[in-house]
């Protein structure tokens, strides 16, 4: 893997790991978009996915948006809109490689972030989310305790499995500009593969159905039997799953 960097709008520097094969054997490469408080490494299971895919000659880029990980910026600044921007730096990056088929895999709120993204950028061949919140607010409102407060620059205190963290008041106004069901919809003619554990304690299965529900043709929906929220003892299943799915609607 190499270890990349590239500028977002904003000029932050945002950091990247890059396995890379040829864009003229395979122009097809996947863009790997982490999870709320996640990072590009996914608890190293990022990395053993891209060398899995790697395995099958296909290029990955994970990397850390804005505000996590190794990029710039401060966490309590980040918005979906932060992200959507972010993930198309990103796009940048790749496109510039050689790279013409590109597709976004979006694990949380980084599908919904794929998802929201994709509509704009006809770069983007396919998405696919796993475990991707599609009522943004109702999710996100259940981690507060109270009203939010008016001042769009005052933080908030957020309760979660990491313990409290604390995002400004612009992140929720921000996440009502987006309608994740509606973004879903404009996809098509491009395919999405969504990704959904019945075990998940976070997200609900009906997201996932709203989102596939919204979503034109080409479609799969894929409900992992006893899977959690991060796909903990499945995640080599999903591997599987999201792999036939790539080599099904992109030629090499």
């Amino acid at each position: 893997m190499e270890k990349v960097f590239f500028l977002n709008k904003k000029l932050q520097k945002l950091s990247g790991l890059l396995y890379p094969l040829p864009p003229d054997s395979n122009p097809v490469l996947i863009v790997v978009c982490h999870g709320f408080t996640g990072s590009k490494e996914g608890a190293g299971k990022a990395v053993e996915m891209a060398r899995f895919l790697a395995g099958s000659g296909i290029s990955t880029l994970l990397f850390d948006f804005a505000g996590c990980g190794e990029s710039e910026g401060s966490f309590e600044d980040i918005s979906l809109g932060g992200h959507i921007e972010d993930l198309e730096s990103a796009v940048d990056f790749c496109y510039e490689k050689g790279y013409t088929q590109i597709i976004t895999l979006g694990r949380s709120f980084g599908g919904s972030t794929a998802i929201c993204q994709a509509p704009s950028d006809l770069r983007i061949k396919g998405v696919c989310t796993w475990a991707a919140p599609a009522s943004l607010m109702d999710l996100f409102l259940g981690f507060t305790d109270g009203e939010l407060p008016v001042d769009q620059s005052e933080l908030v205190s957020m309760a979660g499995d990491e313990g409290i963290i604390f995002l400004k008041r612009s992140f929720f106004s921000d996440l009502s500009l987006h309608s994740v069901a509606h973004c879903a919809s404009k996809l098509s003619p491009r395919p999405i593969l969504v990704l959904q554990g019945t075990g998940d304690s976070v997200v609900p299965r009906e997201d996932a159905l709203l989102i596939y529900n919204s979503a034109g043709e080409p479609r799969e929906l894929h409900l992992v039997e006893g899977a959690d929220h991060q796909f903990s003892s499945h995640y080599r299943a999903i591997w599987d799953i999201f792999l036939e799915w790539v080599q099904k609607h992109f030629s090499a």
